[in-house]
Order: C-alpha cells, then structure tokens, then sequence
C-alpha cells in the first residue's frame, strides 16, 4: 500500500556516524504503527460510527497532520488496518497448510485453528471493515483480495489430498465450497453458541474428501 510517507526522505540531517536516518525512520515506523492500533480500537470499539483520521490521531496523541503524513487519506489508514490483521486470521493458516504432514495432519490443523475462539475484538473488526468495503471501492479491492487469499488456503489443502491419491481432479471447488461453509458457520455461531463448529466442520470435510474419492459420474 503507498502511502504519502513511502519513498519520502527523512526530515532530519544524519546525526553522527549515520544513524540520524536510521533513528528517524525507526521514530516513523513506530508513529505509523500506532496510528493503525489506534485505528483499530476505534473500529472495534464503535465500527464505523466514529471513524475519521482526525479521531484516530486524537486517541493516538498525534497531531492531525502527523496521521496524514503517515497515510494519505482514510482510505489509506483503513487498508493498513486490513493488512495489519492478515497475522491474526490468514497466515496461521496459511502455514497450516504449508507445514509438515500429509494432508490428515494437514486438515487436522486447519480444523484446530478454524474451531478456536475468534477473539471479540478482531470479529468487530472484521464486522466493521464489511460495512466499509460497501461503500468505499478501494477498502472493497483490498478485502477482497484477503478473502482470496484466505480462501486459497482450503484449494491448498485439497489439493494436497489429491496429489497424495494422484488424483487430478480440480481442487479449487472442493476449496471454495469448504471455504463458503466456514464462512457461514462463523456468521451463524455469532449468533448461536450452541453449534458444534467442531463436528461440523469436520463432517463437511470428510465429506468433502470422500467426494473427491470417488470417480467423475460415479
């Protein structure tokens, strides 16, 4: 993402031996991080309802133009915060799929990440950055591309079980199909603690697999 600080030089000469740059560069990173955590308790705390830059560098302690210099627009602090979360809910994921193991200690570490408790804030959140991507195209483009990102994780791990069956089916619907069922079994369990996310989850897998057992037209 660019931002108005990328590529910018230092506004400080180099201090002794060089560092100046380093020091400056290192004051603006933390600034930078700051401002997105701000962000997202804001977010969390209210959604949308009170989210401005202005807002954001209040509860940060920074001036107005400080969030501005780190980050163009709104827009731009809001796709910051999109990205910030991606270590949160997509890369362990991600390296589930990509560890060691075959594809049964594969699914068995994508079915203990998929059944841990989503952490309240991150859920409003995610709640929050939603009802944003409706009416901003840019927060929309960057959502998406996480979505898909996130949903090429479960393509991976089918395609795993097929290539240990030497199977050459297509694994992108198996995944795209298991994807669409976690996402509507995470809407549903917001709203019923009563479902065994667990069971099914792990019977839509089996299922899944099965499936892709069997020969095309059986």
């Amino acid at each position: 993402m660019a931002t108005q600080a990328t590529g910018a030089a230092p506004r400080t000469a180099p201090g002794p031996g060089g560092t100046g740059r380093a020091r400056v560069s290192a004051k603006g990173e933390q600034t930078r991080a700051r401002l997105i955590a701000a962000a997202r308790t804001l977010l969390a705390g209210d959604g949308a309802g009170r989210f401005t830059t202005r807002n954001v560098a209040a509860l940060c302690g920074v001036s107005h133009g400080m969030c501005h210099y780190h980050f163009a627009d709104r827009t731009d602090l809001i796709v910051a915060v999109v990205e910030d979360i991606r270590p949160e809910w997509i890369t362990p994921l991600e390296e589930a799929v990509a560890g060691p193991g075959g594809y049964a200690e594969r699914s068995e570490r994508v079915l203990a990440l998929l059944t841990r408790p989503e952490s309240p804030d991150l859920a409003r959140l995610h709640a929050a950055l939603h009802w944003l991507a409706l009416n901003d195209e840019r927060v929309r483009a960057s959502l998406e591309a996480e979505y898909a990102r996130w949903r090429s994780s479960f393509v991976g791990l089918f395609r795993c079980l097929l290539d240990e069956r030497g199977d050459g089916a297509d694994p992108v619907p198996l995944g795209e199909a298991f994807a669409a069922a976690v996402d509507g079994l995470a809407a549903i369990g917001s709203l019923d603690g009563t479902v065994d996310a667990e069971r099914v989850l792990r019977t839509l897998l089996d299922s899944l697999s099965s499936a892709a057992a069997r020969p095309s037209g059986a």
